[in-house]
């Protein structure tokens, strides 16, 4: 008999930053990227987080597999830095964008429909500078991409996976619906959403070229997109293509990061969660889940860890 692989977790996430030029856009990307190592880490500050890192650590010269982290409606990256230290540690390039006028000290776009064109072209824009950023060109090499997006990241994924969006007349300067033109890349094959913004795909047909797997987390009593939203993906989608699973008790904001105590105030609605639910106890199975869903299609290849 064939003996099990023992499966590695590295010690730590590495991570490097870089400015990503986009000339069709308002301004550079932010971006973050996020990799195993077993160089110790210690506390990094990005604004009011202080994620454990390893900034600057050696990136492992191995293909791993990617995932993009697409963050909501004028937040950040670090608002998801436990599920990316966690995917990093378990061998996946982790690359974290901060969406240029969407983003927290950048949100001069929220709401209009030149967003909602920038966001997808992003992923794709990170993606390519990731993959000629000389640290990272091994790691970057993988054809097949996943992206995780939270709440308007969700449409982002789904747009930038191949869905066909229409904006809403509060988004578009002649105040009429109108389809919003996004370009697939066709390297995203598999989606994770949560809370997802899905209206937008509402029209028939409007999600029909995505053939990728999508695991779905929504809350019950979020009111900012409701399960009806993630429920319109499942239905449009093929039978078995979409596993949607809906969080009782949770909010819109429940899937992410605990805040610090510095935001952890009754204001802050992301720092909130219906009365009664536990935000802290749902990261590790939401963790868990991500990663099976991950480990589907694409497999931490044999030996990505050892070879740190």
């Amino acid at each position: 008999m064939a003996a099990r692989r023992r499966h590695v977790i590295a010690a730590a996430a590495g991570g490097l930053s870089l400015t990503v030029e986009d000339p069709s856009g308002p301004g550079p990307i932010r971006c973050h990227v996020l990799y195993p190592t077993e160089v110790p880490a210690s506390p990094q500050r990005f604004g009011h987080y202080q994620p454990l890192l390893s900034m600057q650590a050696p990136p492992p010269q191995a293909v791993l597999p990617q995932v993009v982290i697409s963050h909501g409606n004028g937040g950040t990256p670090w608002t998801h830095r436990d599920l990316a230290i966690d995917l990093a540690r378990h061998g996946h390039l982790v690359i974290l964008p901060e969406h240029c006028g969407n983003c927290v000290g950048d949100n001069r776009l929220a709401g209009t429909l030149d967003n909602l064109v920038n966001r997808p072209r992003q992923l794709s824009r990170v993606l390519d500078a990731v993959r000629a950023h000389p640290p990272l060109t091994i790691c970057a090499a993988a054809e097949e991409v996943a992206v995780i997006g939270h709440s308007l990241g969700g449409y982002t994924a789904l747009a930038a996976a191949g869905g066909q969006p229409i904006a809403g007349p509060h988004e578009t300067p002649e105040g009429r619906c109108r389809p919003v033109p996004v370009q697939a890349d066709p390297r995203i094959r598999q989606l994770v959403l949560l809370a997802p913004a899905a209206a937008r795909f509402a029209a028939p047909g409007a999600l029909d070229a995505l053939d990728q797997p999508i695991l779905i987390w929504a809350a019950e009593l979020d009111v900012l997109t409701p399960p009806a939203e993630a429920e319109l993906v499942q239905q449009a989608t093929a039978p078995g293509q979409t596993r949607l699973q809906i969080i009782p008790g949770a909010g819109h904001f429940s899937f992410l990061s605990p805040f610090p105590a510095a935001l952890d105030r009754p204001g802050f609605a992301p720092a909130q969660d219906p009365p009664g639910f536990d935000r802290l106890a749902l990261q590790v199975p939401m963790q868990q889940a991500i990663r099976q869903f991950l480990q589907i299609r694409m497999p931490i290849p044999s030996g990505a860890l050892t070879r740190l």
